[in-house]
């Protein structure tokens, strides 16, 4: 396991019946004749007509890595350095292998080569910076923009919450016992506390579960938040990614992840697709032998939490994290929580550092997971689904605009020509918004937008008709 220098992205094309042992072998020996290995390689790409050819999903098999299908019209828009016409006339693209390979970005590093019934031609993958999250948007842009790439709720936290967080601040001097706040939320879910790990925010979960569940094959869907990957690759493991197509909503099929995956992650609702997929679909990933983290950290932002699985205690090997920053207005103070089997909690809890929350984060803890505190989350919840389709009908009347998946979140993710020229002339505008191209799956054409309140959301439309004119010239 580990880290390798260059991550490799390898464009495969072949005709009818092609078998598993010609792409094998053409992939190999191209790899080798550049001086490359297979360890390198992150997906085998190709145009989704051929996705379920035999001879190219066996061969992603064997080389342990997902196949990324795209639509041959997005492919005829690559360029490539070696098109052909018989490609062009066959697949409605001049080369399936060099623009499979170079459509998410990167280099071409190997041009197209054939044997007698494939292609195949190997670029850098793109690089997502998986460490950039939406408060660079905000920092690095200055000060006066209205904030709508980071996902905590606007106007928090309320002043009910300050007063009992600044009320415990005589209590500094002795050590954290968060035995009441752990309580509070076991009660909260119907849940023994042996199920239950206070951690300092979901983000020291995805640390926990990287270094003390010793994954052998773990798996990662895209997108989504990207520090699940980015601490797994931290503590040496090398990770494989499911990447879900806007095409298909960005709905999970559980049959995408590799049956021997040992440890799987997903969000629901995803960040930053929104799409909020159906509990029955995310429980058909729970078996023994594996463990399955779903990251709930916007569930609380979901009308009646509906499709959550946190509480369940009926499926093996299941991780369920919540944070309590997004709804809270807590992404200062870190808490969150982990609920999972005892032995699981167990584990996580003894790579933790000794007193890793704080007191004014175990009084927060407590404090929101009073029946007072959901019934306000619960309201809250549901004027953000009121604000949310406001803002879909009001990008609805752009023609340029596409929202992909069903959004249920926060936040509405959408896609746009010239997305980063967008994005830029909107912050001249004074909004700043999430850049997509950092989750893998995703690139410079998506645009993450926070939910906010109607007068909010009528200024960014504004801004963004100016935005559009200003780049469509």
């Amino acid at each position: 396991m580990g880290e390798y220098t260059t991550r490799l992205v390898v464009g495969v094309g072949g005709r009818a019946g092609v078998s598993v042992e010609e792409v094998c072998a053409l992939v190999e020996e191209t790899l080798r004749g550049a001086g490359l290995t297979a360890e390198a390689v992150t997906a085998l790409a190709t145009v989704d007509s051929k996705v379920g050819e035999a001879g190219i999903a066996g061969a992603a098999e064997r080389f342990g890595v997902p196949v990324l299908g795209y639509p041959a019209d997005r492919l005829a828009d690559v360029p490539v350095p070696h098109p052909s016409e018989a490609a062009r006339a066959a697949t409605g693209t001049p080369s399936v292998a060099e623009a499979a390979a170079l459509v998410a970005g990167g280099e071409l590093l190997v041009p197209k080569r054939r044997s007698l019934s494939a292609t195949c031609a190997v670029a850098t993958a793109q690089a997502h910076d998986l460490r950039h999250h939406g408060d660079a948007e905000v920092v690095d842009a200055g000060a006066g923009l209205e904030d709508l790439a980071v996902n905590v709720r606007a106007h928090t936290p309320p002043e009910w919450l300050r007063q009992r967080i600044a009320a415990c601040l005589g209590d500094l001097s002795a050590y954290p016992d968060g035995r009441a706040a752990r309580a509070a939320v076991a009660a909260r879910h119907g849940l023994p506390v042996e199920r239950v790990l206070l951690t300092a925010g979901a983000a020291e979960a995805f640390v926990l579960i990287a270094r003390a569940l010793g994954a052998e094959r773990p798996v990662v869907v895209h997108p989504q938040f990207t520090e699940p990957e980015a601490a797994l690759r931290d503590a040496g493991h090398r990770v494989e990614r499911v990447v879900l197509r806007a095409e298909d909503g960005f709905r999970l099929d559980p049959a995408a992840v590799p049956e021997d995956a040992d440890l799987v992650v997903v969000g629901n609702p995803t960040n930053p697709t929104s799409v909020l997929h159906p509990a029955a679909v995310l429980a058909r990933l729970a078996r023994p032998g594996r463990i399955l983290v779903v990251d709930e950290a916007f569930m609380d932002a979901v009308p009646g939490e509906r499709e959550a699985l946190a509480g369940r205690t009926d499926l093996p090997g299941l991780v369920v994290l919540r944070s309590l920053t997004k709804t809270w207005g807590l992404a200062g103070l870190r808490i969150g929580y982990v609920l999972a089997e005892p032995g699981v909690i167990a584990k996580l809890a003894a790579a933790q550092p000794l007193w890793p929350v704080s007191t004014p984060a175990l009084v927060a803890a407590e404090a929101c997971v009073a029946p007072a505190a959901l019934a306000e989350a619960e309201e809250a919840a549901r004027r953000i689904a009121v604000d949310r389709a406001h803002l879909l009908a009001g990008l609805a009347e752009f023609d340029e605009v596409e929202v992909a998946g069903v959004a249920e979140g926060p936040f509405v993710l959408i896609r746009v020509a010239e997305g980063a020229e967008v994005r830029s002339r909107l912050r001249a505008l004074g909004f700043a918004v999430r850049r997509g191209d950092t989750f893998p799956g995703l690139d410079r054409t998506w645009l993450r937008l926070a939910v906010r309140d109607r007068a909010t959301t009528g200024r960014l439309l504004q801004a963004l008709d100016r935005a559009l004119a200003l780049t469509s010239r």
